[in-house]
């Protein structure tokens, strides 16, 4: 039984002004989010990861380096697991863009999750890409602890996939800089042991 651990990267400066940020946007995470990293890293101190993961965007790289040196690992770093393409709305602000994100999230709620963010990807390319490889992943590992640095829509899009909510559900995961999502793999199927933990993050962070 594989212990998977999906935690969401540290904030960025366009997380703090509320800007849209995909897999086109390759921010560095800002001092909050260098205290969140210290936090995960802080967190998981006793638990026996063998394996970093995280995509090949600089905020997940970053979160990911107080956990490296904690456990003296290097990470594995994977496009696939990249975030969601936010296409012609990448970098914007969210309140200039909000009724065509509002239109497009009907639609996936709607079940209708092939549809595309204009530019950009469908949750479906996304789960294509992502799910794949961190299976891929989990099924060739000999580690049974395994940490997934990523993001935020894709901790929604997996995780609504892996746990059997569907996509059409994904927007009732939460997902807050710096969570850390525990589950459990047997080869077969994911059971989650703890979702969007923050109990770890300043207590600024919590409420």
């Amino acid at each position: 039984m594989k212990q998977v651990y999906f935690i969401r990267h540290g904030e960025t400066d366009n997380n703090k002004n509320r800007l849209l940020q995909g897999r086109k946007i390759n921010a560095s995470i800002n001092e909050k989010g260098r205290e969140q990293a210290k936090a995960i890293a802080d967190a998981l101190a006793d638990v026996p990861i063998k394996k970093i993961v995280t995509s090949s965007l600089v905020r997940a790289i970053e979160t990911a380096e107080p956990l490296m040196i904690s456990k003296n690992l290097d990470s594995d770093q994977y496009e696939e697991l990249d975030e969601m393409s936010f296409g012609d709305w990448d970098g914007r602000p969210f309140s200039e863009v909000i009724s065509p994100i509002k239109a497009v999230q009907e639609a996936w709620i709607a079940g209708e999750t092939n549809t595309q963010i204009p530019g950009g990807e469908s949750p479906e390319e996304v789960f294509e890409r992502a799910g794949k490889k961190v299976i891929h992943i989990l099924n060739t590992a000999e580690e049974q602890y395994l940490a997934f640095i990523v993001h935020g829509r894709l901790i929604r899009i997996l995780l609504s996939k892996f746990l059997g909510f569907g996509l059409q559900n994904m927007h009732l995961i939460k997902h807050s800089n710096g969570a850390i999502n525990h589950l459990t793999w047997d080869g077969d199927k994911f059971e989650a042991v703890k979702l969007n933990s923050t109990e770890h993050l300043p207590e600024e962070e919590i409420a």
